[in-house]
């Protein structure tokens, strides 16, 4: 089968969530013998990291990448209201990227076009014009519901009311074009029942994202340390982590002192890089995130907004660690409560689920185990991969 796949940023190497998801798509159809060509946009924001690309990966997807103006821009976003607009959409409409799209459909023909998010269907109609193959969505999120829950936390009334917008024109973006696919894969049973609610009506399913563990029990495992990796210029990342800093954290730490936290990822702001709360470190971005997840023993995940799958608690878990997340972050795993994840959604909450691990070493253990277990059983690369291959040929042999 040949797949072109095409990426709203770099998807390698994997830097954050979404690149990793993009990724582990990339890797599993190349080891089930498909041929995959990735073209990609690139942004200031989201750059090709030259330094970093492996030759093999660039010989065996024949990887390009086109520079796209992601910034925000306010007379374009202000055209955006006065229309009705997803400006979500329009900064990702790129004479440029249509160009080489162009270029590359007439070059070859193709089984499948993958496309990874809502963001890139306005080449929809240039990919039927060039194209026999079939178009599938990789809906990461259902986007509008990120916008729509960081909305209705946001107490300025002017960001409120202009969140509320870029959430309900997108929302209308999603439903007008989701038909416009072949097929969609979501990335939760949630995601895909939401999406059947907006009224898609083309076939869908859901494929969590997948994981390859690594070994990391070499590591050592510091004790009395908490931890949160994510990329911070994803806004609810930023925000569940302000939450926690202002909300939970010093009930934690006047509780249990002894504890550490750090605070991991890229695009750290600067004002929590100079964070000068007790008993927090903010490290920033790592150079090895599972060297670093496997060095600390309890993994927050305070999500208050968001859609699909949280893909750090993923990791976390098959590295054997203890989660402790809201229901938000939580969302799309198919976990047992207590068992496998821990799940708090008050300040109290986080508490008590935290000081159970503290104090119970080895229940914190095997709550880790029983997520690993749970990863491996349910998460792996291969047969997830098959699952993808399969809604491919049912839609293909249908017609």
């Amino acid at each position: 089968m040949k797949v072109l796949q095409l990426c709203n940023k770099p998807p390698y190497p994997a830097v954050d969530g979404g690149t990793m998801a993009m990724n582990s798509i990339t890797q599993g159809l190349l080891a089930a013998g498909c041929e995959v060509r990735v073209l990609s946009m690139c942004s200031d924001k989201h750059p090709v990291l030259h330094d970093r690309m492996d030759d093999d990966y660039l010989q065996r997807t024949r990887f390009e990448a086109v520079h796209v103006d992601l910034g925000i821009h306010l007379v374009d976003a202000g055209v955006s209201w006065l229309c009705g607009d997803s400006y979500h959409v329009k900064r990702f409409e790129s004479k440029e990227f249509a160009s080489r799209l162009r270029e590359v459909l007439k070059e070859e023909s193709f089984d499948v076009v993958h496309v990874e998010s809502i963001f890139l269907t306005p080449y929809l109609p240039l990919i039927r014009k060039y194209s026999e193959a079939k178009i599938f969505l990789r809906a990461h999120n259902v986007e509008h519901l990120i916008w729509k829950r960081i909305a209705q936390s946001e107490r300025n009334l002017f960001k409120r009311s202009y969140l509320k917008h870029l959430s309900l024109t997108l929302r209308a973006y999603e439903v007008e074009h989701l038909n416009d696919y072949d097929g969609v894969v979501g990335i939760t049973d949630t995601d895909v029942a939401t999406l059947r609610e907006m009224g898609c009506r083309k076939p869908m399913r859901a494929i969590p994202f997948s994981v390859t563990p690594e070994d990391v029990t070499t590591v050592d495992e510091e004790p009395n340390s908490l931890f949160h990796i994510g990329s911070m210029d994803w806004m609810p990342n930023l925000e569940g982590v302000t939450w926690f800093l202002d909300k939970v954290w010093p009930q934690v730490h006047a509780a249990m002192p002894q504890l550490t936290l750090y605070l991991a990822g890229r695009k750290m702001p600067e004002d929590l890089m100079h964070c000068q709360l007790a008993g927090v470190k903010v490290i920033g971005e790592v150079d090895d995130a599972m060297h670093f997840i496997a060095s600390k023993q309890i993994n927050i995940v305070p999500l208050l907004s968001g859609s699909g799958i949280r893909v750090k608690i993923i990791e976390a878990m098959s590295a054997g660690k203890a989660v402790v997340a809201t229901s938000i972050g939580a969302e799309g795993i198919n976990y047992t409560e207590g068992e496998n994840l821990l799940v708090a959604d008050t300040p109290e909450q986080f508490v008590e689920k935290i000081r159970r691990c503290v104090e119970d070493d080895e229940y914190r253990r095997q709550v880790g185990r029983n997520a690993e277990r749970l990863i491996a059983e349910a998460y792996g690369n291969e047969q997830l991969t098959q699952q993808m291959l399969e809604f491919y040929n049912k839609i293909i042999d249908r017609d």
